[in-house]
């Protein structure tokens, strides 16, 4: 499966035009974002987006719409049209039946990519085929299960005064994941290069370029989210977008140009599922179940933490087991970071390397809001381990001392969760968090935010530390 792919992401680069900020928008919050429009161009416009998937479940996960009613409404959606899980593009304008409608025929299944994804329209080409053109990373869509084009000087819901411009919901339909550099143009079909350009160093990788030299028209917007306290600003001077169950604390760093490790939802394992842009895992019912991370470790020195809930019933004092484990083992049929090339600290104060453990209640038990961090360091192949900033077995990153053994076996592992009980979660911070953080620490160079300080020596698991240390 898929893990940082350099192909797909502009963050394996650390050169050229940076992204600061995306936007982690929560399904389950039913979290969006949205401007009315006034009368504008209903025929000409144009969506540019970089685009995170947090999870892939049944249903629609629209990140662009405008509707102005029930039967007259355009929408950019990640589909299940067949009841598949498909996970493909869609794009349509419906209107009791479809004036326009594209499916792509690839799936865009991987969380831990950056898709830059635009959509140009313009009904008054006599072209048909130039009326509507899909790109994707820099690349214009040319194979569709479904293609149907509008009519010449179609006049769609878009730009129509009183019409909702949504960013990350279709009415009912929301999208979990990051969205930045999100363009809404209003009267002008852009193509994807007017967005971004392919890297000349490394041609196969498609990266963001400054789009402050383009006319966004009468509706137009732009969104950089830059401004927490304000994440629906118009970077453009134009009217801001209204916020719906958007905070603060959803200004994220992960973008295009620095990708952070999330869980990883293609793991899939039964029982788990993600929120918060996949950084929120949570169990549903009883029995070892596990899940990996997107980012994998082979060399270097890293650190990220854990924050738990555990579930209230018999198993509760064990419910979490948090560390590493080799990538190629992960829902190897055990459900547990002990079992088969794993390290581990959980809950009932329990630590192990492999099948081999501690003994329960050797170090401190953690429970509910405590927080686990954890320091690996694959380089002199040691783990350390702290609840709430104090580390266990006297462990001392930075200097080296009193770390575990991480075994000869492990060459190339993912931090990894395993959990037992139905109501258990765990809220994994590699930087970019989904909680609020008390004090804040970012690594030496910069990166990241977490609640403790991170060992000197150590970094936050993001591509641009990837790129120097990993």
């Amino acid at each position: 499966m898929p893990l940082i792919l350099p192909g797909n992401v502009a963050s394996a680069l650390g050169t050229g035009y940076d992204v600061d900020n995306s936007c982690r928008f929560n399904d389950g919050d039913s979290a969006y974002m949205q401007k009315t429009s006034s009368a504008g161009n209903r025929r000409t416009f144009t969506l540019s987006a970089w685009v995170k998937r947090g999870s892939i479940t049944y249903g629609y996960a629209t990140f662009f719409s405008s509707d102005q009613a029930a039967e007259n409404s355009f929408r950019v959606t990640f589909d299940d049209d067949d009841g598949s899980n498909d996970d493909r593009l869609m794009v349509y304008y419906y209107t009791g039946s479809h004036q326009l409608k594209f499916i792509t025929n690839r799936e865009f299944r991987d969380c831990s990519a950056w898709y830059h994804i635009v959509v140009a329209v313009d009904t008054t080409q006599s072209t048909n085929t130039n009326r509507v053109k899909i790109y994707v990373n820099g690349t214009q869509e040319t194979s569709f299960s479904t293609a149907t084009y509008p009519s010449q000087n179609l006049d769609t819901s878009v730009n129509q005064s009183g019409a909702p411009a949504r960013v990350g919901a279709g009415t009912d339909l929301y999208f979990d994941g990051y969205m930045a550099e999100v363009c809404w143009i209003d009267g002008t079909q852009y193509a994807a290069s007017d967005f971004g350009e392919f890297d000349s160093d490394s041609p196969q990788i498609w990266k963001p370029k400054d789009v402050s030299g383009l006319t966004f028209g009468t509706n137009g917007f732009y969104l950089d989210f830059k401004d927490s306290s304000n994440l629906g600003n118009d970077a453009n001077g134009g009217t801001d977008l209204t916020e719906t169950n958007v905070a603060a604390i959803d200004q994220s760093t992960d973008t295009p140009t620095n990708n952070f490790a999330t869980w990883n939802p293609l793991f899939s394992a039964s029982n788990l599922s993600y929120a918060e842009g996949a950084v929120e895992i949570s169990c549903s019912a009883d029995g070892w179940f596990e899940s990996g991370a997107t980012i994998g470790i082979s060399t270097g020195k890293w650190y990220f933490e854990l924050k738990c809930t555990l579930g209230s019933g018999t198993y509760s004092s064990e419910s979490i087991k948090f560390g590493i484990k080799n990538s190629e083992d992960i829902n190897d049929g055990s459900g547990e970071v002990t079992q088969n090339n794993g390290n581990h600290y959980q809950a009932d104060g329990n630590s192990g390397n492999n099948s081999s453990l501690s003994g329960v209640g050797t170090f401190a038990t953690y429970t509910t809001n405590d927080i686990i961090g954890c320091a690996v360091d694959m380089t002199n192949r040691k783990i350390y381990y702290h609840k709430n900033g104090t580390y266990i077995n006297s462990g001392d990153p930075a200097a080296g001392s009193n770390g575990f053994d991480i075994s000869s076996n492990f060459d190339f592992v993912l931090p990894t969760i395993s959990m037992y009980e139905s109501g258990t979660k765990g809220e994994v911070n590699f930087g970019n968090p989904s909680f609020s953080i008390s004090s804040g620490n970012a690594d030496a160079d910069g990166y990241g935010n977490f609640e403790y300080s991170v060992p000197s020596g150590f970094y936050a698991l993001c591509t641009k530390n990837l790129a120097e240390y990993g």
